[in-house]
């Protein structure tokens, strides 16, 4: 099933509160972040945007945020998780009038460097049988004949290098993508690059006005204050808190869940301001299924 036109899809979650909009990683595979709308939804009215799939035309950065544009309302707080943390920025630069507060969960990287060490960091993550098994995947995407295939074999790869990220998972709380999409991920990230190689991002964020909290595991192999140093030269407002015994999945891991989820919920109850009107409420609780 291709998404190639009309208004992305948005879960819902939570009967009332402040709105907060959470913006899935990847990019390619939207879905994982149900467990920590759940968590939230008890104080906040919890929007899950579903990023555009693939289609006719390729996926750019400035799609997915006009994506954001048509289906959030104005004043919402937004917290992304990796790619959805860069998504996140690059929305609030857009549309700095728009957004309340942000908060930025296992960022990505910003550079060449950074992007480095984070490899280095996953591969010795890995080991020798996961970066066997992690090659063998992509051998087997570079040949297959398929968009089927592909998403597949992208799927598999994306829960090998999870499980790379990660301390100690909570298996209950993992969440699932609701699609898997590698021909969006590699465009996207495609244009998230060229982005970074003509020095439009991260230099464009200096445009945006509103708080923004970046929350890192100290386990996460994602550089975590390489980013934090090299965003608050456009972003001063920046603030940054470490979270211990944690990888990237901070609310789906065993010591990194109950100070990440309170973190969070503190940063979003002080910044997110009162529940917008007009906004349609979910009284069923959570339409995940």
């Amino acid at each position: 099933m291709r998404q190639d036109g009309g208004p992305i899809a948005v879960r819902g979650c939570g009967t009332g509160g402040p709105v907060v909009a959470l913006l899935h990683g990847g990019p390619g595979a939207p879905g994982e972040l149900a467990p920590l709308a759940r968590a939230l939804a008890g104080e906040f009215r919890v929007l899950e945007p579903l990023q555009r799939r693939s289609g006719p035309v390729p996926l750019t950065v400035a799609r997915h945020v006009a994506d954001l544009a048509e289906v959030l309302p104005e004043g919402a707080a937004l917290a992304g998780w990796s790619w959805g943390a860069m998504l996140a920025l690059s929305f609030a630069a857009a549309h700095p009038e728009r957004v309340r507060s942000l908060a930025l969960v296992g960022c990505g990287t910003y550079d060449e460097a950074a992007r480095g060490a984070y490899r280095a960091a996953l591969a010795s993550r890995l080991g020798e049988e996961g970066r066997r098994r992690a090659e063998g995947l992509r051998r087997a995407m570079a040949g297959a004949t398929s968009d089927a295939e592909r998403d597949r074999l992208f799927g598999e790869l994306g829960l090998v290098l999870d499980r790379a990220q990660v301390v100690e998972a909570l298996s209950e709380e993992e969440g699932a993508p609701v699609w898997v999409d590698a021909r969006g991920h590699d465009e996207t990230w495609a244009d998230v690059l060229r982005l970074q190689a003509e020095g439009v991002e991260p230099a464009a964020f200096a445009a945006i006005t509103c708080p923004v909290l970046m929350l890192h595991g100290a386990d996460d192999p994602h550089p975590g204050r390489a980013t934090f140093e090299l965003l608050r030269r456009f972003v001063p407002q920046l603030q940054y808190r470490g979270l211990s015994r944690c990888g990237h999945r901070p609310w789906g891991e065993r010591h990194g869940r109950e100070p990440f989820v309170a973190a969070l919920r503190e940063w979003l109850a002080g910044s997110a301001g009162e529940g917008l009107p007009g906004l349609p409420r979910n009284d069923d609780n959570c339409d995940h299924g």
